[in-house]
């Protein structure tokens, strides 16, 4: 049986053809939600005659399967085992279901139906409310190759950033000079206030574009993408200031964990969270956020400050922990 499911689904992915593009909508959640991306076949009924191909549109134009169906047959893969499924309601009704939304789902998702001469395909774009961020290693700017950028970013609850992502970052205010790495190979950075070391005084607001860079041998930053959080971050209350090593343990003894940049970016920007303590973070920086500016805190501007990498022997900081969801 199995042996004949796969030679069936097989066969539909290589004979499927498709006569025209019809319709494209967006869809907006939370990471953790259960979302639905709609597909329907107006104007037929024969659910098992329906033959169903969900898969999702990578950066590199390249396809990831998420789900085949073909009557009582459906199979999901990778990453969305378990995860995806058809939601059926009626016997036209090819809509995705994906539950416990992760950074990785973000995208664009094709829905292909064939139904005998029939044919349809509909794009969904699923966007992730979340927040742009741009990072380098302790070691300094542009250290970073394509492989080192996607690493840092997932050690700190993030994904590489998409240009949709980076661009939107930038229509809200992301200025910033550094070049950094995007999750289709390319390098740009988002400019708002022009300026001579930043592409030029006289030139217009924007992303710059380095365009597309070897992988594995260019070094540049990075633009990290991270969504709401599914736990609690905050700042531990202590009797003095820490080094390193007891800020890790202070949140352990909380029962928490030191929070990730990620964690204090998605707490910045989606949470509105306000303190003006510089605190050691799970990378071995330390910085605070402020998103009501004031003096001696960010006097001119919402941010995340960044005071660096100090030694992490030095007793100088407090510490931001992270309580995950039960």
């Amino acid at each position: 049986m199995i042996a004949l499911f796969s030679l069936a689904l097989f066969f539909f992915a290589s004979s499927l053809h498709v006569e025209a593009q019809d319709e494209r909508i967006k869809v907006y959640a939370n990471r953790g939600d259960n979302i639905t991306l709609p597909c329907k076949l107006e104007g037929l009924s024969n659910l098992f005659g329906n033959r169903i191909k969900w898969t999702k549109l990578e950066d590199d134009s390249t396809e990831t399967d998420v789900l085949m169906s073909m009557g009582f047959h459906k199979r999901s893969y990778g990453n969305f085992e378990d995860r995806a499924y058809l939601l059926e309601a009626d016997s036209n009704d090819a809509t995705l279901v994906i539950t416990n939304l992760d950074l990785k789902d973000y995208g664009t998702y094709r829905c292909e139906i064939i139904n005998g001469l029939n044919d349809k395909i509909a794009e969904v774009d699923l966007e992730l409310q979340g927040v742009v961020f741009p990072y380098s290693p302790r070691l300094g700017r542009y250290n970073f190759n394509f492989q080192n950028a996607e690493a840092a970013c997932l050690e700190q609850d993030a994904v590489v950033a998409s240009f949709e992502q980076l661009y939107e970052e930038w229509r809200s205010g992301l200025d910033w000079c550094n070049a950094g790495w995007l999750n289709d190979g390319t390098v740009q950075y988002p400019i708002t206030k022009p300026r001579e070391p930043c592409g030029g005084a006289r030139t217009s607001a924007g992303l710059r574009n380095y365009g597309s860079r070897d992988k594995s041998n260019s070094r540049y930053d990075v633009f990290c993408f991270t969504a709401s959080l599914k736990g609690l971050f905050y700042y531990l209350i202590q009797p003095r200031k820490l080094d390193y090593e007891e800020a890790v343990n202070a949140c352990e003894r909380d029962g928490a964990e030191i929070a990730k940049v990620g964690h204090m970016y998605a707490a910045w920007k989606l949470h509105g969270y306000d303190r003006c303590d510089a605190g050691w973070l799970a990378d071995g920086s330390v910085r605070y956020p402020i998103s009501r500016p004031r003096k001696n805190c960010s006097p001119t501007e919402a941010a995340v400050r960044l005071v660096g990498f100090p030694d992490k022997k030095q007793k100088l900081y407090g510490v931001y922990c992270y309580k995950p969801q039960p």
